[in-house]
């Protein structure tokens, strides 16, 4: 076993050190579902951007992904298929003009988008997208009133109470929407015959509304100025802060999806399509692109930062020298993206300094717990002897810390935004995506780092609080759910990795009923598989085959629960020793979890990252 366990390290050292990028990086693509290649066909039409050999290559992929019945999935077990996905992908295909509406494959996807009843029941996204462009009518009443941005952080709700890749996104579809925009261009499909629903009624939504948030208008009544003078100033002051959350690249907050609403937002206040802002825009958008198998893929935002921090951490976890060239590069690398912003993270938490790391490469304002605290991890062996390093290693620990929630545990990237009335709100996964609550991922690799890295352990009055969130959290099968790992397996592994590094006895009830769980779901090929389903059902489901990602996390954990080596474990270490066993679709599955039912994530760095900690933990716990 011990040679199985070496050989397979040094396959995983040798691939990385030729994957590495010149400057110290490993730009490993970040794959999304085909929404933004979709999204970016869509913005360049729009703007009579006649980039032809871009526009092909992306409609290649997207056909390249079509199912059998017409339809588009977001994860290869979800049944039939995906109605947005299947619609941003029908309205891009036929927008691009390279591909007939009376194609037999287009009319395949027709038919299932009419069978699952049409656009009105299309996630928010796509029917924002199809309003800028004129296929879906704007609300006659929108469930967030463009007014509350002007609310004052003392009001009971304020616009900074909601998170803020939420706020990026709502801004420019508030402005949009607001000012009823809508552009057509020759070459825009008329999707009229697929505009009927059998859900929600709209009057539904103004009652729900109405019943939760009548006191934000009443709010905003307040003010001593005329309505249309107060929505005019909201407008303003929306603009404004796109503008003011635009990256050196061009894109707004860093991702692509905020970029397409930005462009649409700033054409309804009346940029000009050639405007300088617009052009810079696009080119960021351009710079997202990435090969995969399937052809030119458009991220959502470059996983940059998260790669190269979890890559260096994982090489030295596994014996590779912090003064490797390798190692340096990456230390020297994630030296340069340390942030020294001051961003909307500061609203809630204004007394520290900048000092965390973002996820991408182009990201300078949005730091979050979980890059932080990996990149902290990278560079940690170098602080001991450099002060350079030590130094942006004290800065970003203090910064870690200071972002611990109320209730004990850490939240992604704004403290203490957990407001249960904004869940109210009449939109699809409200709890998803308005709020940033604490999670088991973050908190357990927020105290694992703490603890390893930073000698803090239980009688730390900070680590106290999160041990005691986790007891509260816990599942009663003994699981716990995770936030932006697929999903109960990726919880449950940060919650026992943390609570063990903080010394917590292997023999807590809640670690034992922890490890019970793990073995309970174990595959019979040794791994473990978790369907995206079980973030969308809140309950775990299994997928029934074995993922890279999954199986390390799962088997990282028993190692960490465990004194001595057991059959387990060693079935779970002999598939990661031999990834040609996994499926081939099963190595591409998305453990990623963005959105639930709408976004999830194939990390094609992941193959790689999580089996190198787990073999390496597996080798240093019971072979060295």
């Amino acid at each position: 076993m011990h040679n199985r366990v070496s050989e397979e390290m040094n396959r995983l050292v040798d691939i990385l050190r030729k994957d590495q990028s010149p400057d110290g990086a490993w730009r490993y693509c970040f794959e999304g579902p085909i929404m933004s290649d979709a999204y970016m066909i869509i913005i360049l039409r729009s703007l009579n951007i006649h980039d032809e050999q871009l526009i092909e290559q992306l409609v290649k992929r997207l056909l390249s992904k079509q199912a059998n019945n017409g339809a588009w999935k977001i994860y290869y077990d979800e049944e039939d298929g995906n109605l947005s996905s299947t619609i941003d992908a029908y309205y891009a295909l036929l927008f691009s003009g390279k591909i007939d509406q009376n194609n037999e494959r287009m009319q395949a996807a027709k038919q299932f988008i009419i069978d699952k009843g049409g656009i009105g029941e299309a996630d928010l996204l796509t029917k924002v997208i199809l309003a800028c462009t004129g296929n879906y009518p704007w609300p006659k009443y929108i469930p967030i009133p463009i007014e509350m941005v002007l609310l004052p952080l003392s009001s009971p709700i304020n616009f900074f109470d909601i998170v803020g890749y939420t706020r990026a996104h709502l801004v420019p579809i508030l402005i949009a929407a607001n000012l009823k925009f809508s552009l057509k261009t020759a070459q825009t499909p008329d999707l009229s015959e697929l505009m009927f629903t059998r859900g929600q009624t709209s009057k539904t939504l103004e009652r729900s509304f109405f019943t939760a948030f009548e006191q934000i208008k009443q709010w905003i009544n307040q003010f001593p100025y005329s309505p249309s003078r107060i929505r005019h100033s909201a407008i303003e002051r929306a603009e404004h802060y796109m503008l003011e959350r635009i990256e050196p690249n061009g894109t707004l907050y860093s991702y692509a999806s905020t970029t397409f609403l930005m462009i649409f937002a700033l054409l309804a206040r009346g940029y000009r399509k050639t405007h300088p802002i617009i052009l810079h825009a696009v080119n960021g958008l351009k710079s997202f692109l990435s090969e995969t198998k399937d052809g030119l893929h458009l991220q959502n935002s470059p996983a940059t930062v998260w790669n190269t921090a979890l890559l260096s951490d994982a090489l030295q976890n596994a014996g590779v020298s912090p003064y490797d060239p390798m190692i340096r590069k990456a230390g020297n690398y994630l030296l340069s993206r340390q942030q020294t912003k001051y961003g909307d993270w500061a609203v809630h938490n204004p007394n520290v300094r900048p000092g965390g790391w973002g996820f991408s490469d182009i990201n300078t304002m949005v730091p979050d717990v979980d890059d932080t605290s990996a990149a902290l991890r990278a560079i940690r062996r170098l602080a001991l002897h450099d002060k350079v390093y030590r130094k942006a290693w004290n800065r970003g620990l203090r910064w870690l810390i200071s972002m611990q929630n109320g209730d004990g545990g850490w939240p992604a990237f704004e403290k203490n935004t957990n407001k249960k009335l904004l869940t109210l709100l009449p939109i699809k996964g409200t709890e998803d995506i308005i709020i940033d609550p604490s999670s088991s991922d973050l908190t357990g690799r927020a105290i694992e780092f703490l603890a390893d890295d930073a000698g803090l352990k239980t009688d730390n009055k900070i680590v106290k609080k999160a041990v005691q969130w986790f007891k509260r959290n816990q599942n009663v099968d003994g699981s716990w759910q995770g936030r932006w790992g697929v999903n109960y397996i990726y919880g449950t592994w940060a919650a026992v990795t943390g609570l063990t590094s903080v010394g917590i006895s292997k023999d807590d009830p809640s670690l034992l009923k922890a490890k019970k769980w793990l073995i309970e779901i174990q595959n019979d090929d040794g791994g473990w598989g978790e369907s995206c389903q079980s973030d969308i059902l809140g309950e775990y489901m299994p997928l029934m085959k074995s993922t890279p990602s999954q199986t390390a996390w799962a088997v990282d954990a028993l190692i960490a629960l465990s004194d001595q080596d057991s059959y387990n474990i060693q079935e779970g270490i002999l598939l990661l020793t031999d990834q040609q066993r996994f499926e081939h679709w099963a190595k591409s599955y998305p453990t990623g979890a963005g959105l639930p039912g709408s976004f999830y994530i194939h990390y094609h760095s992941y193959r790689y990252i999580w089996p190198l900690y787990a073999l390496g933990n597996y080798r240093k716990k019971f072979h060295d």
